[in-house]
């Protein structure tokens, strides 16, 4: 049973922190899950904040993803927009495996913003989201 880096941030496992523990079908790829199968979709994006907080949004309600290597990826949802923000946001971490991509394709069931040992610690070339923001 994987543990979720929520729960790993808060000192326990997924189900002591009220979230059901990750399913043998989601990789943790650290800043972001990944489901393995081809044909697997996740219906809401889970945005998880280091500070335990946890917002979820409807793909189904995903206008728009905008990605700037300067700027971050933007999500446009109906009503709010999610900036995130970080260091190689798009970096292959293996082939036909990048956030943006699995994002666009609804492969990307939360996503993980890092506390600032996380993100300091996190090896050269892998993603880190280092701020999540979101506005109305």
């Amino acid at each position: 049973m994987n543990d979720s880096v929520l729960a790993r941030f808060s000192g326990g496992r997924a189900e002591d922190v009220g979230l059901p523990a990750e399913s043998d079908g989601t990789e943790d790829l650290g800043s972001f899950g990944w489901l393995r199968g081809v044909r697997d979709r996740a219906l809401m994006l889970e945005v998880r904040h280091h500070n335990g907080n946890v917002s979820g949004f409807g793909y189904a309600w995903l206008d728009r993803v905008d990605f700037d290597p300067s700027e971050g990826i933007t999500l446009h949802f109906s009503g709010k927009t999610v900036k995130v923000i970080g260091r190689n946001l798009n970096a292959e971490l293996r082939p036909n495996v990048r956030l943006v991509a699995g994002i666009l394709r609804h492969r990307v069931p939360w996503i993980q913003e890092a506390d600032e040992a996380t993100a300091i610690s996190t090896p050269r070339g892998k993603p880190v989201i280092e701020r999540l923001e979101i506005k109305a």
